[in-house]
């Protein structure tokens, strides 16, 4: 058996989302963003499903904004950090501490999945989205926004500067993160029909870098790269990003700009109800047709 993906340092990652949960609520606005966001994408679905899973759940933010949008009768709560999924059940609903990478869920047992800000964590995507596909019922829907590769770029280039600078070579002090031309592949190959994946950004001002800092370490949202080098970031280093990041971005007012693209995955659990592609070859009108063009028929070409 191949040895397992690690890039990330779950155990890190859990603790340091213990450490946030009492004070996310303070720091929870970019979770409350794509909260909104991706229950707009829910209203545009004509479809109920009673039984849903908020996978990733933070403190509830995603199930406070649902409501009863989708025909959501029963919500299930769950999330890595045990202190997170504490405070999440306080809304009442049904809530569990679980890792993204090990669902415990049966098979074909929720109509909707979703996920907000959370699967930008996991080592082994495309092994989350099969078990993400596992546990929902054929026709079912699965609906998530993650965080992009383009989040950030203005802390990592101003890093990254300043590491070149000061230390004479770089460390990965940022997660990873994917990209949105993968994942339409991704959700194919974990089995998902009609699958969809495209990108937004959206950009926060802060009044200095440190005002950042903070919200990230709030969010629970800090390096958990397994790599990373260990021990604090050397003083001089810190000092030289923080320089560098208003030098580089500050806008016209002094501001400092943080981008955050946010990736967002729509597909379903194959069913035999489902549309199907033509078979390539098989269509009974000629594109020229289809656009009303007398004027340019086609013909086949001759030697």
């Amino acid at each position: 058996m191949a040895d397992p993906i690690t890039i990330f340092d779950r155990s890190l990652l859990r603790k340091r989302r213990d450490r946030a949960a009492k004070t996310f609520p303070s720091h929870d606005f970019l979770v409350r963003e794509a909260a909104e966001r991706l229950a707009d994408r829910l209203d545009d679905v004509t479809r109920r499903f009673p039984v849903a899973l908020d996978l990733g759940c933070h403190t509830g933010e995603l199930g406070q904004t649902l409501g009863k949008r989708g025909g959501i009768e029963t919500l299930v709560q769950c999330d890595l950090s045990p202190a997170m999924a504490g405070r999440a059940a306080r809304s009442g609903r049904i809530t569990l501490a679980a890792d993204e990478e090990w669902l415990p869920f049966a098979d074909d047992s929720f109509d909707l999945v979703l996920s907000c800000l959370s699967l930008h964590w996991v080592n082994d995507l495309p092994g989350t989205l099969v078990q993400i596909r596992r546990v929902l019922k054929p026709d079912g829907l699965f609906l998530a926004v993650m965080l992009g590769g383009d989040t950030l770029m203005e802390l990592r280039q101003a890093l990254a500067d300043a590491e070149i600078s000061v230390e004479g070579g770089l460390s990965p002090r940022v997660s990873p993160m994917a990209e949105v031309r993968d994942l339409g592949g991704l959700l194919q190959r974990a089995g998902f029909a009609l699958p969809v994946a495209d990108s937004e950004h959206l950009t926060i001002s802060y009044a200095d870098p440190m005002s950042l800092l903070a919200d990230l370490r709030g969010m629970g949202e800090t390096n958990a790269v397994a790599q990373q080098r260990k021990g604090l970031t050397r003083r001089a280093t810190l000092f030289a990003a923080l320089a560098r990041y208003p030098e580089r971005f500050a806008d016209a007012s002094g501001r400092m700009p943080a981008t955050f693209q946010l990736l967002t995955m729509t597909a379903w659990k194959p069913h035999p109800s489902q549309p199907k592609p033509l078979a390539p070859g098989s269509a009974q009108t000629s594109l020229v047709t289809a656009l009303n063009n007398p004027c340019a028929p086609l013909r086949p070409q001759t030697d």
